[in-house]
């Protein structure tokens, strides 16, 4: 089957929200979760779909995994219209939502891989091969006889993973996977996940507020904001847009004073200025032009350039006003 993984065509979805006025009287109020969103996702490609809570995230997932109908605008999830063709999308995804469990809650994980399988109709020695297979990469073997619900959080979302990916489906769509777990069980799922789109051509759709999750799995960035697609690219081009300040941290041989450099603001000193951080626009001045200003007043023993975190870039691109294009 050939064609994008993922269209959405001025796809929207409003829901009426009725509030109280007075002691008699109730409002009525659309909004719009999803508010004309046009996209294309190819086969292969790792996109981060990311925005603030309430911004349209869950409710585009709804839309395209065929949990929610739109209110107009179209959506075809691996060629398929998801809401009539529901159970032949089915085999064609994999879906992992953080707050909802799709395993069995008073089975052992080992059973619930079993139901799931026989439900996707795999073959019995398909369906256990491939399970020993997920089951040795994310570290699943300890667990297999404890019921889900004495799983820790972590724990359960790699059991969430591996249930997700049995099938071997087209799309996987995860919201927040590395939830609850610790630094050394994220990187070795984020690991897993590399290897398994290198192997088998799997497309991702992560949404996540862990912005390392974006940096090592993602290629793309989609950002939506109330409802709206305001960015589209690399996370190297969604700082660019945003152009937030880099900063050059410069190690001088002794104390000196504060450094004054053309098109810079001078952010702290350390060590009575052997230590001084400099702050730079990219839009007007460069890493490299600031070095060879300030070399040109001091020896620079050694030096550091910290780029924006991706956290503030984001949070910099939700504050523009919504009539303002983002490219």
């Amino acid at each position: 089957m050939s064609g994008p993984i993922i269209e959405l065509a001025d796809l929207r979805r409003s829901f009426v929200v009725r509030r109280k006025v007075g002691r008699l009287r109730r409002e009525r109020t659309e909004v719009r979760a999803v508010d004309g969103i046009s996209l294309r996702v190819e086969p292969g490609e790792s996109v981060g779909y990311i925005g603030a809570n309430g911004a349209g995230k869950s409710t585009t997932i709804k839309m395209l995994t065929g949990i929610l109908v739109p209110t107009s605008g179209s959506v075809r999830t691996c060629g398929l219209d998801p809401v009539p063709q529901r159970r032949r999308l089915a085999a064609e995804i994999g879906v992992v939502f953080g707050q909802r469990s799709q395993l069995w809650w008073d089975l052992p994980l080992r059973d619930s891989f079993r139901v799931l399988g026989a439900l996707h109709r795999l073959d019995a020695g398909v369906a256990h091969r491939r399970s020993a297979e997920l089951v040795d990469r994310l570290d699943l073997e300890r667990l297999l006889d404890t019921p889900v619900r004495q799983l820790s959080l972590g724990e359960r979302m790699r059991g969430e993973v591996a249930a997700a990916l049995l099938h071997r489906p087209r799309l996987l769509v995860l919201d927040e996977p590395t939830i609850g777990m610790d630094m050394i069980s994220k990187e070795r799922l984020r690991r897993f996940l590399v290897e398994q789109r290198e192997a088998s051509g799997t497309t991702l759709l992560l949404t996540t507020h862990d912005m390392s999750d974006i940096e090592r799995l993602c290629d793309r960035v989609l950002v939506v904001d109330r409802g709206r697609l305001v960015h589209d690219g690399t996370l190297a081009g969604l700082a660019e847009t945003v152009a937030l300040d880099r900063v050059l941290v410069v190690d001088l041989p002794g104390p000196h004073p504060d450094l004054v450099v053309r098109d810079v603001r001078h952010v702290d000193s350390e060590l009575d200025g052997q230590r001084q951080r400099l702050a730079f626009d990219p839009r007007r001045t460069t890493a490299a032009r600031v070095l060879s200003d300030v070399s040109a007043q001091v020896e620079v023993v050694d030096l550091t350039l910290s780029e924006p975190a991706i956290e503030d870039v984001v949070q910099t691109l939700y504050a523009r006003p919504t009539e303002e294009p983002v490219d």
